[in-house]
């Protein structure tokens, strides 16, 4: 699916444009694209113009939603198909995303780009292969290209995750010249997809699963030797795994992943939030 070009609308921005069309500018400059960029609006009594394209004045935008033009409105930038998945604003400008209200990627401390590029330095993927087996919205792959991977494999299961990347600029783009063609995206369930690759055919390995009750198959022993099985030896694995509350699930999640990490062959270790594992 190709990215979409056009503008994108918060709270903040639509008010902010709303409010210098009432004091009577004819132009605004800002951001419409979440901080990748600035340019300028002209504004209009009747309509607001970005890009050579003529907008029709929203009305402002709910909290925590992102809105993008779909040809006829300002749309959220939301799916439901069984749960409801939208793209949710932050104050990092780079925006996380929520699945039946339940945020997909940690935003307290920093910018989930930010987030993703200090475990992302744990694998150190300068000319390396990497896996990136649940691709999200594709901040691993980004801090990846960022950082000089040869090239970098990586898998998606839902397709309205998928989605929500086109209408993201934070997330890569695959046929962006600039990438080289060193990103390959595939929608595909990687728990399946990975019996299809070679053995030892990938230099590092980036694993940030959804929570164990949704993807417990994603933790299980046959898939830590199924990563095993394609990470060269002495090749490193960061495992996100979050930080549950053990005094209300009753488990301490980050062990028993470093503990099956080591039954499968690898030498494991808790980092930041998550495990780091080096193939044996």
């Amino acid at each position: 699916m190709p990215h979409y070009t056009g503008p994108l609308l918060t709270r903040p921005t639509a008010e902010s444009l709303l409010a210098a069309r009432e004091a009577g500018a004819t132009a605004w400059s800002g951001s419409l694209d979440l901080g990748r960029s600035t340019g300028t609006a002209g504004l209009q009594e009747d309509a607001w113009l970005w890009r050579g394209e003529r907008y029709p004045w929203p009305p402002a935008p709910k909290d925590r939603s992102i809105h993008y033009w779909d040809g006829d409105e300002f749309a959220p930038a939301a799916r439901f198909s069984g749960s409801l998945i939208k793209l949710v604003p932050t104050e990092w400008n780079v925006p996380t995303f929520e699945i039946d209200g339940i945020k997909m990627l940690p935003t307290a401390q920093a910018s989930p780009l930010d987030d993703a590029r200090r475990k992302v330095t744990l694998v150190e993927p300068r000319g390396k292969v990497v896996l990136d087996t649940c691709g999200g919205l594709g901040y691993f792959a980004a801090c990846c290209l960022e950082a000089g991977a040869a090239r970098i494999q990586s898998f998606e299961k839902n397709p309205d995750v998928l989605w929500l990347r086109t209408l993201n600029p934070w997330s890569p783009d695959p046929d962006a010249p600039e990438h080289g063609g060193r990103l390959q995206l595939v929608h595909a369930d990687v728990s399946q997809a990975i019996a299809q690759l070679g053995d030892a055919s990938v230099d590092a390995l980036l694993h940030d699963p959804p929570r164990f009750g949704i993807a417990g198959e994603l933790y299980a022993l046959a898939f830590y030797e199924q990563l095993a099985r394609v990470l060269r030896r002495g090749g490193r694995l960061f495992h996100y795994t979050g930080s549950p509350n053990r005094l209300t699930s009753g488990r301490d999640v980050p062990r028993e992943v470093a503990r099956r990490l080591e039954q499968a062959g690898f030498k494991a270790q808790l980092a930041l939030d998550g495990v780091l594992a080096t193939r044996r």
